[in-house]
């Protein structure tokens, strides 16, 4: 079928433009190639190092609560000993309010009694016979002299005199086992005096030891408590670098979603404004095609473009969301 030929020039217009156009290659670096796609966001490489930096900063918290833990264990395994001592204190008080008892009664003084009394005594009173005999002696030597030795009234005067002694003999001896006695009296509630306040004493070591033990074992009880305040403090010290991670993580993925919605948009623009001219020529061309009688071919589909709003939100929640599930910190998944 023979183009009209109003058609002709236009169809040589086309033409020219058509080869213009088609000669040419289109340049695809201005749409395509890194330059559009968004970089790291300060905020995300923060993000990276602060939680590179963190790993394992818990550690020293979790070696504390270990150590608190066995200081603890260590200072609870001493009651044990300090307990026995409390027996020992104990048994000792009782031995000696035992002993105690035993040191009362009519006979509670003899134990005190000098072994030696009864020789002072003996000694003592022989001393005393010895001195009477020159008393005897001065009496004889008076009766010879006044011409009445062997008289009644020598007589009368040794009994006297012999009686008087062995009375001073009597009380002499007498007063010396008073003395002895009162002495072990004196001693023996001495020694039960000295006995109780023994008792007192072992009472107050084992009341003693009783408040030393509970007092280990508040050690121990504060002991364990700092151990568990460490292992809070590492769990929060995780915790909180998590939150600080993912945070700076999802806010530097929505400035980079945002960065690489705008670079999209550029890229779309770039590759329309090269693919414009083919398009403008698909539509002459069928203009033509329809003037001149002809069946038109398919029409030029410029490529659908994404928006570049949605894109950017897209990133945003998906690569922010990665700094919870990587680093897997607590409220983040």
């Amino acid at each position: 079928m023979a183009t009209p030929d109003f058609i002709q020039d236009y169809a040589k217009d086309y033409a020219a433009q058509a080869k213009g156009a088609y000669s040419v290659p289109i340049d695809t670096t201005k749409f395509t190639g890194r330059q559009f796609v968004a970089g790291e966001d300060p905020l995300q490489t923060q993000a990276i190092q602060e939680a590179q930096s963190g790993l394992g900063s818990y550690k020293n918290y979790l070696t504390a609560a270990q150590q608190a833990q066995t200081d603890a264990s260590t200072t609870i395994g001493g009651l044990g000993s300090m307990q026995t001592g409390a027996q020992g204190f104990q048994t000792g008080a009782a031995n000696i309010a035992q002993g105690q008892a035993g040191m009362t009664g009519a006979n509670a003084y003899q134990p005190f009694m000098s072994p030696y009394q009864q020789q002072v005594i003996d000694a003592t009173l022989s001393e005393f016979d010895r001195s009477r005999i020159g008393g005897q002696q001065n009496i004889k030597d008076a009766a010879v002299n006044s011409g009445n030795f062997g008289g009644g009234r020598e007589g009368a005067m040794l009994g006297q005199y012999n009686a008087d002694s062995l009375a001073d003999r009597s009380a002499l001896q007498a007063q010396m086992l008073q003395q002895g006695f009162g002495q072990a009296q004196q001693q023996a509630q001495q020694n039960f005096a000295n006995q109780g306040q023994l008792f007192n004493q072992q009472q107050n070591l084992f009341g003693s030891q009783g408040q030393m033990m509970q007092n280990q074992l508040g050690i121990a009880n504060a002991q364990g408590g700092l151990g568990q305040a460490q292992l809070g403090l590492s769990n929060f010290e995780r915790s909180g670098l998590g939150a600080d991670v993912g945070a700076l993580g999802q806010l530097g993925s929505l400035r980079q979603g945002l960065t690489q919605g705008q670079l999209t948009a550029d890229q779309q623009a770039a590759q329309t404004a090269a693919y414009e001219p083919y398009g403008r020529l698909s539509q002459y061309g069928q203009g033509l095609t329809g003037l001149s009688g002809g069946v038109a071919s398919q029409q030029y589909q410029p490529q659908q473009q994404i928006s570049p709003m949605s894109q950017a939100v897209g990133t945003a929640l998906g690569v922010g969301g990665l700094y919870g599930k990587i680093f897997g910190f607590p409220g983040n998944n």
